[in-house]
C-alpha cells in the first residue's frame, strides 16, 4: 500500500514538472493566450500596446483578449453547428458573386462615357420636372471696390453691356481698384454663393433680383456692384447646362447596365452556341 502511495506521489510530480515545462516552454514561446488549441502571442499584444502607459496597456491587452477567446470559441460552436458543405456552398457563391463584380467592374472600363448632347437634351425634356432649383441662379458678373473709387458711373455703364469692350475696361479698372471681383457671365452661381461676397441677407437679395439689371449694395467700407444678366429663381426648372451634371450620372447608370445585360446574354448564347450548356430531363 505504501509502495502505491509513493508510486502515486511521484506520477503527480512527474506530471507537475511536465507542466510547469510545457508553461515554460510556451511563456518563452512567446504564447499570451490559449483557446481550443488556438494560440494568441504576446508579439500580437504589444503590438496593439506600443506606446500606451502599463495601466492602458492593461485594458487594451483585457478587452483584445476577450474579444479573441470570444471569437475563437464562436467559431467552434458555429463549426459544430453547421455541416462544412452548406459553409462551403455559401463561401463558393460569394466567390462567384466577386469574379462576376470584378467581370463587370473590368467590363465598364471599356465602355464609352461619351454622351451625345441629343442624348441629354431628350432625357432632360423628359423628366426636367425632377431638376427643380432649391436655390437661384446667376449669370453676370460682381465688383466690390473701396468707398470713393473713381469713375463709378462709368463702371456702372460699362456693367451695364458686358461686350468684349466693356469687359476688358471693367477688368483693368477691377485690377486697379477692386478688393473682390468675380465674372461669371458664360456660368451659373448660385445665390448662397454670392451672397457670400455681399453685406445682404440671402433672403433680401432674393427678393430683389431681378434679370438684367445691376444692383448696388454699400457698407462702411465697400460698395458692391452685382450685375444680373441671367437669372432663375428658386423653385422653377434647371436650366439644362445646369442640369447636366445631375442628368450625365443618370444617363450613364442605365448605359451600364443595359451594357452588362447585353454582355449576360452573349455570354449566355456562346455557351448554347458551343455546347456549354446541358440540359437534362427530370428523372
Amino acid at each position: 500500500m505504501r509502495q502505491i502511495k509513493i508510486i502515486l506521489v511521484l506520477f503527480i510530480i512527474g506530471m507537475m514538472v511536465s507542466s510547469c515545462t510545457l508553461f515554460r516552454r510556451k511563456h518563452h514561446a512567446g504564447i499570451a493566450v490559449e483557446v481550443n488549441g488556438q494560440y494568441l502571442e504576446y508579439t500580437d499584444l504589444d503590438q496593439l500596446t506600443l506606446g500606451l502607459s502599463s495601466e492602458d496597456s492593461a485594458i487594451v491587452a483585457d478587452n483584445y483578449i476577450k474579444q479573441w477567446s470570444t471569437e475563437v470559441l464562436l467559431y467552434d460552436k458555429a463549426r459544430n453547428k453547421f455541416d462544412d458543405r452548406h459553409i462551403e456552398a455559401l463561401v463558393e457563391d460569394y466567390r462567384r458573386s466577386l469574379y462576376a463584380h470584378a467581370y463587370a467592374e473590368h467590363l465598364l472600363q471599356h465602355m464609352s462615357k461619351q454622351l451625345p448632347q441629343a442624348e441629354i437634351d431628350s432625357f432632360y425634356a423628359l423628366h426636367k420636372n425632377q431638376y427643380i432649383l432649391k436655390d437661384a441662379l446667376v449669370k453676370g458678373l460682381l465688383l466690390i471696390v473701396p468707398n470713393g473709387a473713381p469713375d463709378l458711373e462709368k463702371v456702372k455703364k460699362a456693367m451695364g453691356k458686358t461686350d468684349e469692350k466693356n469687359i476688358e475696361f471693367i477688368e483693368k479698372y477691377a485690377y486697379r481698384y477692386a478688393t473682390g471681383y468675380e465674372l461669371f457671365i458664360d456660368e451659373w452661381k448660385t445665390l448662397s454663393q454670392l451672397s457670400l461676397w455681399m453685406p445682404m441677407k440671402k433672403a433680401d437679395m432674393q427678393k430683389q433680383l431681378k434679370s438684367n439689371t445691376l444692383m448696388t449694395m454699400t457698407d462702411s467700407i465697400s460698395t458692391y456692384l452685382l450685375q444680373v444678366n441671367d437669372l432663375h429663381a428658386a423653385g422653377t426648372v434647371m436650366p439644362i447646362e445646369y442640369a447636366r451634371s445631375e442628368i450625365e450620372p443618370v444617363l450613364l447608370r442605365e448605359r451600364a447596365t443595359e451594357y452588362l445585360q447585353r454582355e449576360r446574354e452573349r455570354i449566355y448564347e456562346d455557351g448554347v452556341r458551343f455546347k456549354k450548356i446541358h440540359r437534362y430531363e427530370k428523372k
